[in-house]
């Protein structure tokens, strides 16, 4: 793996490790389950924007099924839902089962406006 992949990569958050991955920085978080239809179809689009923003926003993936308490501490009514955390406070939510990658980036284009 070349530095530029390790930097676009999408990382697996927990329950153990989310409050650390969303410490410090922009993060956008997409809370995801495997049956859920619209979050598979959109799991393209979260990589590139990971890509996209790379060493501006870190993306990560939260598998709700394996973290329901963290998923209720979050308020996460229905998926896919997608979390923007700064510096571990949560700024922003886009919560659509209708979502498309269109609405998804303009969504995250929005919320990144001025990160550096």
């Amino acid at each position: 793996m070349s530095d530029t992949e390790g930097a676009t990569a999408v990382v697996e958050a927990t329950r153990d490790n989310f409050k650390d991955l969303v410490a410090e920085g922009t993060v956008l978080v997409d809370v995801w389950g495997p049956d859920c239809r619209p979050c598979l179809a959109l799991n393209p689009h979260v990589t590139t924007l990971a890509e996209k923003y790379a060493g501006r926003v870190k993306v990560v993936k939260l598998e709700a099924p394996k973290a329901r308490r963290l998923c209720m501490e979050l308020s996460i009514m229905g998926m896919p839902a997608f979390l923007l955390f700064r510096d571990g406070k949560e700024v922003a939510r886009l919560a659509d089962p209708a979502l498309t990658p269109l609405r998804l980036n303009q969504w995250v284009d929005e919320q990144a406006k001025g990160v550096s």
